[in-house]
């Protein structure tokens, strides 16, 4: 493992949808990078169902095309898992790719949603990773990759609005905010056609979180995490930026 700071860690960053790295955790991961860390981002399903013109398969090639290019903008390493959006259910398969998934990444800490989000693929997601964060440690449990021995640490990110999430740690973003902007910025497919739907713009909403978050811990932008407290993933020391 990686040293006690969070400099030059291994981060995994596993969201359910595009753009759900960019709203929640885009800030953090920029942090890291701009800090020697390596930064994986993982996306569990093709966003197909995103939208109210564009049909399904061609959704899904643009929704990844511009994933990719967020998480290249920090020079995030990229996975794209591609269940169909909104039938992500957790089986014997799926939970075994999760599981590589980690093996493959092999991460000092894990950022994921949090278990009572209010979209079925964000349950479906936090869950998966904490099942398979733990199974992927245990050698006979087989994939491709062998075990990553040792259960990380694992972070959920805020729910949209903050509902229902109260963190437990918060990361200044101040410096990384516009780059967690142009990082939203990728995914155009989804800007107008969500645009007033919420009453707000998705470019509004990540600017009040971040503002809002930033108020409650005495910076100008924050992103807020709640850590998992379960045996044995607790740390003594801080792993986020």
């Amino acid at each position: 493992m990686a040293d006690h700071s969070s400099d030059a860690l291994r981060v995994l960053a596993v969201a359910a949808h595009p753009d759900d790295i960019e709203l929640k955790c885009a800030g953090t991961l920029a942090k890291y990078a701009r800090r020697g860390g390596v930064v994986i981002i993982a996306i569990a399903t093709d966003g197909s169902a995103g939208h109210l013109t564009i049909p399904a398969d061609e959704l899904a090639r643009i929704r990844r095309v511009e994933a990719q290019r967020a998480a290249s903008l920090i020079g995030g390493e990229f996975h794209w898992l591609g269940f169909r959006d909104e039938f992500l259910f957790e089986d014997v398969a799926t939970r075994l790719r999760f599981a590589d998934l980690i093996r493959v990444a092999k991460p000092d800490l894990i950022l994921t949603h949090d278990p009572m989000d209010y979209h079925p693929d964000h349950r479906a997601v936090s869950r998966l990773m904490f099942d398979a964060s733990f199974i992927c440690t245990l050698p006979n449990v087989k994939t491709e990759h062998p075990a990553h021995l040792g259960a990380r640490p694992l972070y959920y990110f805020d729910t949209p609005n903050g509902l229902n999430f109260t963190p437990t740690e918060y990361v200044d973003i101040t410096e990384t905010y516009e780059t967690k902007r142009t990082m939203l910025e990728c995914h155009a497919s989804q800007l107008e056609w969500i645009k007033g739907r919420d009453g707000t713009t998705m470019a509004d909403a990540m600017y009040i979180a971040a503002r809002w978050r930033g108020l409650q811990c005495g910076v100008t932008y924050a992103e807020g995490f709640r850590a998992e407290t379960v045996h044995p993933r607790v740390r003594s020391y801080r792993l986020l930026p």
